[in-house]
């Protein structure tokens, strides 16, 4: 049977790359983010150089926070802005401006200017990449229509993260060991600016948005996702993990500099090197990562990419080799693909579509923080027990959250499987089979069952109708005007006439053998399928082909509204 599994696993694996290859959005978005990140990681590297020459490991570790501080303040005052409209147009925005910034601070290198103006322009550009993911997070569920889908998006998302935390170092290496930062700063901004662009022929129908009110209140939009969070133990506990992982992800942003300069005697490209090594484990992790795509345990899998973020830096402060600070380094990397498609995953399928882009900015807001507090905490650290313990001490973090927070992950990963089971009957019904991800799933929320024996009847001819049907087992005849006029199955629903042609009941519903439905009241149903265009679209012509065929001239009787 193991044997069986296999090829399978295999051929979802490679249906992920190709779904993505294949849609033309979507390629557009995941490629955007290669840019963007890429760019990230090389200006990270060349800025962590700038300020280790102006005052060590604590100038890096201050200018790391310094960068954060802000864009912890800013990603979720300004993430409402992505639930508004369209998502993309705020990722063109925030590109550009990191373009320009990033551009700025290179000449102001070059020019030897004061590295106080760098680091301010660092700031700019750090706000700008900390609203890029919550946008981008928020955008890819509207370009999928299920969570294999979304899953598969965020491994290839994944992948390229793992590239860009690979290339963006490497290239940064690379330009340092033959010109300088002035010359990282200038690539950074040209991979900034190209992931603007790429970003402007997007084409796609955008799920129903409520329209912008007339007075901007982005501080009471902001808390909506706050209490989003809050509110949810599910969200929030993913978002406490995140944050465990970018505060060891900040440390690592002076340790790598410290390890590489002081511990392993490797210089400034050194801290290129060791950087690297993380993304080409990112890379094979995201390869590897691919076989989870439909896997009913991403909360478990998470919780080993939380692990992986920690347990290898405790042991390079045991091992402190170089050869063994690459392999464990590459380590971390894996663990970071896992995170990547859990975490974002999971988000993505618990977080109402209308909030999603501020729920994925109090996660940014809180990583901004934590990275931050991480590259501050692990400099303090450094100064006061040196490297080694330093090592050992922040690596412990993220296993030790991930331990206490397995069983609720596991428990999580049930609650999606078996909302899983409710999308898939949903996308049985044609007019609901061409919702995006986010629509489907705030419909398979509000599912409410139903039993109904033998022999009764679901509603009546001319009664008042205020729920929509799916059944899930069982069979029922459709009875117009005394006639039984139609035989209902497992995947198919019934009741919608009524409630989309504002009448009552069209004919009667009877069970013929012990029904299992699923049903949603008018209150959902009607703003997610009319909301919709290609739904609205479709359940129009459903109904009138329904009307049309049930018609009392064919003396066939009324459809099952």
């Amino acid at each position: 049977m193991a044997h069986g599994r296999g090829p399978g696993r295999l051929g979802r694996a490679a249906a992920a790359f190709t779904s993505n290859a294949r849609n033309p959005d979507l390629r557009r978005a995941q490629l955007s983010f290669l840019g963007a990140w890429t760019a990230e990681w090389a200006f990270t590297v060349g800025l962590g150089i700038v300020a280790y020459r102006d005052g060590g490991a604590t100038a890096v570790g201050l200018v790391g926070l310094l960068r954060m501080v802000p864009s912890a303040i800013v990603a979720p005052l300004l993430s409402p802005l992505a639930d508004r409209g369209r998502r993309e147009r705020v990722l063109i925005l925030v590109s550009t401006v990191r373009g320009v910034a990033t551009a700025a601070a290179a000449v102001v290198v070059g020019l030897a200017g004061p590295p106080q103006i760098v680091y301010a322009l660092a700031v700019v550009s750090t706000v700008a990449a900390t609203l890029f993911r919550p946008a981008h997070s928020a955008l890819l569920p509207s370009l999928c229509r299920t969570g294999y889908e979304l899953a598969s998006a965020n491994v290839v998302r994944g992948l390229l993260d793992s590239v860009a935390t690979l290339a963006g170092p490497l290239l940064a290496a690379v330009l340092l060991q033959f010109s300088g930062v002035t010359v990282v700063f200038a690539v950074a901004a040209g991979a900034s600016l190209w992931a603007a662009a790429l970003l402007l022929r997007l084409r796609y129908d955008a799920p129903p948005r409520p329209s912008a009110p007339a007075e901007v209140h982005l501080v009471e939009e902001a808390v909506d996702g706050v209490r989003a969070v809050a509110g949810n133990r599910d969200l929030a506990l993913i978002v406490g993990l995140a944050a465990a992982q970018t505060f060891t992800r900040g440390a690592l942003t002076v340790l790598t500099v410290v390890v590489a300069i002081d511990l392993l005697g490797t210089g400034e490209p050194g801290v290129g090197t060791l950087t690297a090594a993380i993304g080409a484990g990112a890379v094979l992790g995201s390869l590897a990562a691919s076989l989870l795509v439909g896997t009913r345990r991403l909360g478990a899998w998470f919780a080993v990419g939380v692990t992986l973020w920690g347990l290898p830096v405790t042991l390079i402060g045991v091992l402190p080799h170089e050869a063994a600070a690459l392999v464990l380094l590459a380590s971390v990397g894996v663990g970071n693909a896992l995170i990547d498609v859990g975490g974002f995953t999971l988000l993505g399928r618990m977080a109402p579509d209308d909030v999603l882009a501020r729920v994925f900015g109090v996660l940014e807001s809180l990583v901004a923080l934590a990275m931050g507090l991480g590259a501050v905490v692990a400099a303090l650290v450094v100064e006061l027990t040196g490297v080694r313990p330093a090592l050992v001490a922040v690596g412990l973090v993220c296993p030790l959250a991930a331990a206490a927070s397995l069983r609720r992950l596991r428990r999580m990963d049930r609650s999606i499987g078996v909302r899983d089971r409710d999308i898939e009957l949903l996308q049985a019904v044609t007019m609901l089979n061409v919702l995006p991800l986010p629509a489907i799933e705030q419909l398979a929320r509000r599912l409410e069952p139903v039993a109904v024996p033998a022999g009764q009847v679901v509603f009546e001819q001319g009664d008042i109708g205020h729920r929509y049907f799916v059944i899930e087992s069982g069979a029922a005849d459709v009875i117009g005007d005394g006639r039984a006029v139609a035989t209902l199955g497992r995947g198919e629903g019934f009741g919608e006439v009524a409630l989309l042609r504002s009448i009552r009941r069209t004919a009667t519903v009877r069970a013929t053998s012990d029904l299992r439905l699923q049903s949603l009241g008018s209150d959902h149903f009607l703003p997610v399928v009319l909301g919709y265009t290609p739904s609205a679209r479709e359940a129009g012509t459903v109904v009138d082909t329904m009307l049309h065929r049930y018609s009392p001239r064919d003396d066939l009787g009324q459809p099952a509204g």
